[in-house]
């Protein structure tokens, strides 16, 4: 118990440090990049930025962040002690990695270029760097996936690159890529015990398994092949509900199967499917966003530890969503609207 305890003291404090919807905003409110770093440097993420190059991009403040965010993960799981929930969560630094150098092989880019996009950080903890620098010096996506044959999760990965031939839609290496993280969070989560764990845990776990079939769906894909993205069920989204919404007529007709669930009031009115999958991808990260602040609600619990976790994730991803915003002018209501953080 010793473990968990100082870990949740640890994500209290670390709770402490988030930054509010007003530090966003201030950031968001950058006239340009240059602009945006000095004020990120009057931030707790000034050490996170400080190894930043100039040329100011997008791309480098979010790779410093990432960087960060690692070492952030890194230190609670450590403190935390050996824990299946922990370790799939940090899994997903090495999985955007690969789904960036699978992306970038699709669309022609050069080692050089895709380089730029990822941060090794994360597998430099945990000694894991080879895998990432092989699918990187592989000359296209065919070597590519070769090349991560022999990895645990290898025949996922056979998988998206063959339904991406047949689809040409990149965001299948996404959903792919997620199913590998979710598979584990599925496996850690059936070897739990902790009620409020399950609980926000299992959040995550129905959030992929809903939008895999919703997009599924919106990708025509055939019913074995959507069931194939499923993993792990839960209480709330069993795998009859799962199958009654893959089977469904229209999105529309999907959606109706969650109105005798918890996530009635994230469904979408939208008549446009696209849109309507879209608020629905939204108001649910907001409801993981609001569980993972109320997991603060009891001390010393393993649930504060997955939390902070969480809300550091979704931080960061603020902020790398600001610097692509004011790189790429976009008004700073637009940015504020798309950020996950605390309703006003």
């Amino acid at each position: 118990m010793g473990k968990n305890v100082y870990a949740s003291v640890k994500s209290y404090s670390q709770r402490g440090k988030l930054l509010n919807r007003s530090d966003f905003q201030t950031l968001a409110e950058s006239r340009d990049l240059e602009e945006l770093m000095t004020r990120i440097k009057n931030t707790i993420y000034g050490d996170a930025v400080s190894d930043v190059q100039k040329p100011y991009t997008s791309q480098g403040i979010e790779s410093g962040l990432r960087g960060h965010l690692a070492d952030v993960h890194y230190s609670i799981a450590k403190t935390a002690g050996d824990s299946p929930i922990l370790d799939a969560y940090y899994m997903k630094f090495i999985v955007s990695n690969l789904k960036l150098i699978l992306k970038g092989k699709v669309l022609d880019k050069s080692q050089e270029e895709i380089e730029t996009h990822i941060n090794l950080h994360a597998e430099e903890l945990i000694k894991q760097r080879d895998i990432i620098i092989k699918a990187l010096v592989s000359k296209d996506l065919e070597e590519t996936v070769a090349s991560l044959n022999s990895v645990q999760f290898g025949e996922e990965i056979s998988k998206a690159a063959a339904l991406y031939n047949e689809q040409k839609n990149l965001q299948i290496f996404d959903t792919y890529f997620d199913k590998i993280l979710y598979l584990q969070l599925g496996r850690a989560l059936k070897n739990t015990r902790d009620r409020d764990v399950i609980k926000l845990v299992g959040m995550d776990v129905d959030f992929y398994n809903l939008l895999s079939v919703i997009r599924g769906k919106l990708w025509g894909l055939e019913e074995a092949q959507i069931q194939d993205l499923i993993v792990a069920q839960t209480a709330t989204i069993t795998k009859e509900l799962l199958g009654r919404m893959i089977s469904a007529a229209s999105i529309r007709d999907a959606f109706g199967e969650l109105t005798n669930t918890k996530y009635k009031n994230l469904i979408s009115q939208n008549e446009n499917e696209l849109d309507a999958v879209a608020e629905f991808e939204r108001a649910f990260e907001m409801a993981l966003y609001n569980a993972s602040t109320r997991s603060f609600s009891k001390m010393f619990s393993f649930a504060t530890i997955v939390g902070i976790t969480k809300l550091t994730s979704f931080e960061v991803r603020n902020l790398a969503a600001i610097a692509y915003a004011v790189e790429q002018k976009i008004p700073t209501e637009v940015t504020m609207s798309k950020l996950i953080v605390q309703e006003e």
